[in-house]
């Protein structure tokens, strides 16, 4: 009978264990972590010298430079807005809504959105502007 000694034997260590749990440690990260993206539209934010950042969990509403509409990257026409936004706030304890605009658009548009934003249960609704960058 042979005994074996310390230098023979080799341990081998299993890492399966190891890569599960930094696969599960990556999905809850990817989970937890809110990314915010702008839309991909040409607008020119108009200036105000009492602009302060928005909260990154508001409700974003987008009016381009040809008074085109957009909720979650989708265009809206000016009659589903308040159905459209009253379904977002639903899933948020703020309800607040950040219009995101150009300088060129006229105002009755404006008007018009921030109104329909009003009307479907917002408490505060704000215009986006080149200083405010949250």
């Amino acid at each position: 009978m042979r005994l074996r000694s310390k230098k023979d034997s080799v341990d081998n260590i299993d890492v399966s264990p190891l890569i599960d749990m930094v696969f599960i440690l990556l999905i809850f990260f990817m989970v937890t972590t809110t990314f915010v993206k702008d839309m991909k539209l040409d607008i020119n934010r108009p200036a105000a010298s009492s602009a302060s950042r928005s909260d990154t969990k508001v409700v974003r509403v987008y009016i381009d430079s040809s008074s085109e509409i957009y909720i979650d990257n989708q265009p809206v026409k000016l009659w589903a807005i308040q159905s459209k936004v009253r379904d977002l706030l639903r899933t948020t304890t703020d309800k607040s809504v950040l219009v995101v605009t150009d300088t060129n658009i006229p105002v009755d548009v404006l008007i018009n959105v921030v109104d329909e934003c009003r009307m479907s249960g917002a408490k505060d609704v704000a215009v986006s502007t080149t200083k405010e960058m949250g």
